[in-house]
């Protein structure tokens, strides 16, 4: 099975949970193979019986005052039967221990055969009188037919026949009608009991699917991880074959050029400026895929980006393009100031490449809903094609002259570490805005 230990448990604690566990065969006693979900169960059942006992005691106590009938005896067995019920709802809605397999088959007896015993004793009392005592009859079928297999539930109708046959007195004038509410218990039991199996059949098919969905996400995962190591490795090749033909060819036209110093000078420049290429690739793809941990401390945004300022107006100017920044002076964050440094850098680095001389650029800073930091940088050199903006943090990818592709993977695997993201947040004629969100208070 493909999936991960971190998904295992998960899954499988859900497996179980959907359904009850099957014991053996088809007619195995059947229970919630976690407590929790039993529990609930439980107390769905106890709740229910509360109401029809404490419903039958209310209106009994109420024939006994108008009619003098039933007995004070069927009063007080339906108020011990209320309170007994009662105790073990209560025992089950403070219970938080688990209870094993058994214990919970032991409970589900003990709730079939209470409700049975109370139904019995009170109809024996009635028997010749007027009674309808079998309708406790009714929780036990169902539970049979939602707790145990087909051959339980049928044990259970049959005895609640029998309760109904008796509460009848057992006259022949009578069986019509107690064999229609024979029947009735008969027909609801096996009903519920194809009813709920219906279910846990379609349930246990949709269990199967979704770990066969898990098994071949997982695989999908896996050959997605192969081939996006492969084009990695294909693009890392790419780029240090470059640098290496180059200082290979200068270095073999250097030693031909023989006394020629000049020619054979600039052969060796080319070699050095290739290997100082060579030197930043390595660095940048070990940064990339190594990133150091990052050092959380308090500091000023405002000061870090005049910072991030003054190193880019260099190169800015160069360009003739102008960097403004927009912060409030008092605004403060808890990140890694040279990790969020680096990132910005390289954002503000290539919005200065892509922008035209007499272009301004702009690093602004704020609060974003009071839990978060928002730095956006911001040029007018839009939009940015859609096919590059697909591959934009794409390691390795690059649509400028002389880059190496691995600047905004860097920048993004930074703001990353850092609880936060880095996104393209508007991309319009005019208007390019890289926008670096990350917690306001972030921890190591």
């Amino acid at each position: 099975m493909a999936t991960t230990a971190a998904d295992k448990p998960a899954l499988g604690h859900w497996s179980r949970g959907v359904f009850a566990l099957n014991v053996g065969h088809r007619d195995s006693d059947r229970v919630a193979s976690d407590f929790e979900s039993f529990r609930r169960q439980e107390l769905f059942f106890a709740l229910l019986n509360l109401f029809l006992i404490g419903g039958l005691l209310a209106l009994q106590a109420i024939s006994r005052f108008v009619r003098g009938r039933p007995s004070a005896t069927v009063i007080w067995v339906l108020a011990v039967g209320l309170v007994v019920q009662a105790v073990h709802f209560t025992w089950l809605n403070r219970r938080t221990a688990p209870l094993s397999l058994p214990g919970q088959r032991v409970l589900t007896l003990w709730s079939l055969g209470f409700n049975s015993t109370l139904a019995f004793v009170l109809t024996l009392i009635t028997i010749r009188g007027d009674t309808a005592y079998y309708a406790l009859m009714l929780l036990p079928v169902l539970e049979a037919a939602f707790r145990l297999g087909l051959g339980a539930t049928i044990a259970v109708a049959m005895l609640a026949d029998f309760i109904c046959f008796l509460a009848y007195g057992m006259k022949f004038g009578e069986y019509i009608e107690a064999g229609a509410m024979a029947v009735i218990y008969t027909v609801m039991g096996v009903l519920v009991w194809l009813l709920v199996n219906n279910l846990r059949d379609r349930e246990a098919r949709f269990v199967r699917n979704l770990e066969e969905l898990e098994r071949t996400r997982q695989r999908l995962l896996s050959e997605e991880k192969l081939a996006a190591v492969g084009r990695l490795s294909q693009a890392i090749a790419h780029e240090i074959r470059n640098p290496v033909a180059m200082i290979a060819s200068s270095l073999a036209t250097a030693a031909r050029l023989g006394e020629n110093e000049g020619e054979r000078m600039e052969m060796f420049a080319i070699a050095e400026k290739e290997a100082a290429r060579l030197e930043r690739l390595t660095t940048d793809f070990l940064v990339y895929a190594r990133p150091r941990a990052a050092q959380i401390s308090r500091a000023n945004v405002a000061d870090m980006l005049d910072y991030i300022a003054t190193v880019a107006r260099a190169h800015a100017a160069n360009q003739g393009v102008a960097i403004d920044v927009l912060a409030d002076r008092h605004l403060e964050g808890d990140f890694d100031a040279g990790q969020v440094q680096q990132a910005l850098l390289n954002l503000v680095l290539n919005a200065i490449d892509a922008c035209r001389e007499g272009d301004a650029i702009s690093l602004k800073a704020e609060k974003n809903g009071g839990a978060a930091l928002r730095i956006d940088v911001i040029d007018p050199a839009g939009p940015i094609p859609g096919e590059t903006v697909e591959r934009i943090f794409e390691p390795l990818f690059t649509t400028k002259q002389g880059g190496n592709g691995l600047g905004l993977a860097i920048a993004r695997n930074i703001v990353r570490a850092h609880g936060g993201d880095i996104v393209l947040s508007s991309n319009e004629p005019g208007l390019v805005c890289f926008s670096i969100e990350i917690p306001a208070h972030c921890s190591n």
